[in-house]
């Protein structure tokens, strides 16, 4: 199994179940969940780590345009 860094993560309870119902509609766990939900959000953003910034510029470009 990869190594993985554990935290706490408080959030309000609505937010929480709108995100285990996403999570069970997918086949997913809640963490699987959230980790899928902000890689999409790092990738989007191009900030996903190992990324040169001159193809975040031009994924940004892409995406915005």
């Amino acid at each position: 199994m990869a190594n993985k860094k554990s935290f706490v993560l408080r959030m309000d309870p609505e937010l929480s179940n709108a995100l285990e119902r996403w999570a069970a509609d997918e086949f997913r766990s809640m963490n699987g969940q959230i980790e899928y939900v902000l890689y999409q959000a790092l990738k989007k953003a191009g900030r996903l780590p190992g990324k040169k910034s001159t193809e975040r510029l031009a994924d940004n470009t892409q995406s915005n345009g």
